[in-house]
């Protein structure tokens, strides 16, 4: 771990769990150097201009995708005062110097145990799992916009994080945004996640909150910012996409399998359907998801014909949905959340964001009743 010392010079931008600040580090760290900080006001506390923090820069000093970031590790010199006793003993970010204690919605504290404890039915909940953090908002444009068309009312949404990128759902600007903006209505937090409007222990209890205390439609499942790989057939973050598969399925829920699909990344291996998508449904997943592949068209044509013959490798364990297109480029301009996937926009890789979206289209359709499309 990279330790730095620095002063609060600015602080920036703010959304819901974090703070952005400028901060100066001291000669004594190496020079007047000046970089971005995050701090977890939940965690530290809310830093001021002139105030001396202690920074982590790990990752900041070697390049990697934490957003450009420092974070905060300490305010030496406020401390913030001990937050006053409440219920609630899950330890999450366990064994590390910030872990946190938070009130999981499954424990005996909490006043959902008794409707948690022998829970172990979905009852047919779509859930729509995805590899990168970036297709949640995609996804959710997708579900919006056929509930305009089937003349029904937008789903209630649960995002359900895991723990294969970020820790804290504060990271997520996204995430704050579609808070605020009421296109998901509750998030959930779970294994070492934390931060969510719910904590839950596994994907599993997760799931049945989403169902029974959160009262969702539907839920996107998908890891939060800073997805991992390695370059290596079995070693990325979004392994856990299948796990989650398996679990909704477990559960008596529908799962609804978001491809990752580019036509813009230059790494081969992610070209129409990228490997993790193949790897996570077509070798982790155990059970039988309905996979929403996207009919593309015009410029996407090419794209289109390789994402639906690269799609044919999951058609011996799961249901190939095709999912039209059409009027979906609007629906996407339409998100609160400037769409993203490593760097690239919708204008830069349009296929990408539409196969996001059409899994949302076919959990709305679930959700109404109305299973759509037919088996490819």
């Amino acid at each position: 771990m990279t330790w730095r010392d620095g002063v609060v010079q600015a602080v920036r931008k703010q959304w819901s769990g974090a703070v952005e600040l400028e901060v100066v580090l001291t000669a004594a760290a190496g020079g007047q150097e000046q970089v971005r900080a995050l701090a977890y006001p939940e965690l530290v506390g809310h830093p001021q201009v002139g105030e001396r923090v202690l920074l982590s820069t790990t990752a900041l000093t070697r390049g990697l995708g934490t957003g450009g970031y420092a974070f905060v590790v300490a305010r030496p010199d406020n401390l913030p005062a001990d937050p006053p006793t409440s219920p609630g003993h899950i330890m999450k970010a366990r064994y590390t110097p910030l872990q946190t204690m938070v009130l999981g919605v499954d424990e005996q504290e909490s006043p959902d145990h008794d409707l948690l404890r022998d829970a172990d039915d979905l009852g047919g909940l779509p859930v729509v799992v995805a590899d990168l953090h970036s297709a949640v908002p995609a996804i959710i444009a997708g579900a919006r916009h056929e509930a305009v068309r089937l003349g029904r009312p937008a789903p209630v949404v649960a995002y359900l994080m895991t723990d294969g990128g970020a820790l804290p759902a504060w990271f997520s600007r996204s995430v704050a945004t579609l808070r605020a903006r009421d296109w998901v209505q509750s998030t959930i937090t779970v294994g070492q996640a934390f931060g969510g409007d719910l904590e839950a222990v596994t994907v599993h209890s997760g799931l049945l909150a989403a169902r029974l205390v959160a009262r969702a439609d539907m839920v996107v499942v998908a890891q939060g910012p800073g997805n991992l790989g390695t370059g290596t057939r079995w070693g990325f973050s979004g392994v856990s996409a299948g796990e989650a598969v398996n679990a909704t399925a477990t559960l008596g829920g529908r799962p609804v399998a978001s491809l990752r699909v580019s036509g813009a990344d230059p790494r081969a291996r992610h070209r129409g359907i990228s490997h993790h998508s193949l790897t996570a449904y077509g070798r982790v997943a155990l059970c039988a998801a309905d996979v929403a592949v996207p009919q593309l068209d015009g410029d996407l044509a090419e794209l289109g014909a390789q994402v639906k013959e690269q799609a044919r490798a999951l058609a011996d364990r799961h249901q190939l949905v095709p999912v039209a297109t059409d009027g979906l480029l609007d629906a996407l301009q339409e998100s609160p959340v400037q769409l993203s996937t490593m760097g690239r926009g919708l204008a830069d890789d349009p296929g990408a964001f539409l196969a996001a979206a059409v899994a949302g289209i076919h959990a709305a359709r679930l959700v109404a009743g109305d299973e759509g499309g037919q088996p490819a």
